[in-house]
């Protein structure tokens, strides 16, 4: 998996036409559609009366969203505003240490770890895993990538669920791939170079950054990250031989049934074998 190094600290500015509020609102909406997590608001206050303590936890645990892959916390943040109680999982030191400084200054009581989504490793179960913006297209390899949906279903509370998104081969042999991208602006340049690769599914990402440093001086950088596309159909039966259940599988720009030209699917996918607690 790639680790955001110095373009961890420029990420946001690259990213600020990136759509978080929408993903934010459909995520909100498929968790009370399908889930059991329930934002602070929506908990009745009566809801302990006559609770003993282990019942009580049990309630702090399905409340619990993971937001796997967080990078930078923009989302975890949108999250917590919603009422939300938040753990932010992220591989790169220098995302979360942009995450931690807006975490700083929102007063945002988000819980971030540093840990590689492949081995995963919680407290406690929780009502709901997320993770978008293709983090789960860096897992290269299928037994690695369902070694993280058995880690996800060990942790999820009974009835919890598991929304994901991921790029389609599709995107990245006939939309991105073997495409140049350059952005010029102001205060920092990239240039995204994409190779792609069929007989893997690979999408190579050559990046490089130009950062304003004072004056007209600028510091170049450069990062290579490697994502796999894979078919809905490789997601779905990876999902269910996690032991997960198979509850929701949209296009996520239409949120219509995903088709053979879907670039991003979003996926909603239930524990389903431990019982109902509490």
């Amino acid at each position: 998996m790639a680790s955001y190094k110095d373009f961890a600290y420029v990420y946001d500015e690259f990213m600020d036409t990136t759509p978080y509020d929408k993903w934010c609102d459909k995520i909100v909406g498929l968790i009370k559609e399908f889930g059991v997590s329930k934002p602070f608001a929506d908990r009745g206050s009566g809801e302990d009366e006559g609770v003993d303590e282990e019942e009580r936890l049990l309630a702090s645990e399905r409340d619990l969203v993971v937001d796997l892959g967080c990078g930078t916390g923009t989302l975890t943040e949108l999250l917590y505003r919603k009422g939300y109680d938040m753990i932010g999982v992220d591989s790169s030191l220098e995302m979360l240490d942009v995450a931690a400084q807006k975490k700083e200054r929102s007063g945002a009581e988000i819980l971030y770890l540093q840990q590689d989504m492949r081995e995963l490793e919680l407290y406690s179960t929780v009502g709901t895993v997320i993770s978008v913006c293709d983090s789960l297209n860096y897992i290269l390899e299928e037994e690695e990538l369902l070694n993280v949906f058995r880690l996800v279903e060990n942790y999820l509370y009974p009835g919890g669920i598991f929304i994901f998104d991921f790029n389609t081969v599709y995107k990245y042999e006939q939309v991105i791939g073997n495409t140049t991208i350059a952005e010029n602006r102001e205060d920092c340049s990239f240039i995204w170079e994409n190779y792609y690769y069929p007989e893997e599914a690979v999408n190579e990402y050559d990046l490089t950054v130009f950062v304003r440093e004072g004056g007209e001086s600028f510091r170049r950088f450069t990062e290579t990250h490697i994502q796999r596309g894979y078919t809905c159909a490789q997601m779905c039966a990876l999902v269910e031989k996690a032991g997960l259940e198979l509850v929701a599988v949209r296009d996520s720009d239409t949120d219509g049934e995903a088709g053979d030209e879907t670039e991003r699917i979003y996926i909603v996918a239930r524990e389903h074998r431990k019982g109902k607690n509490g």
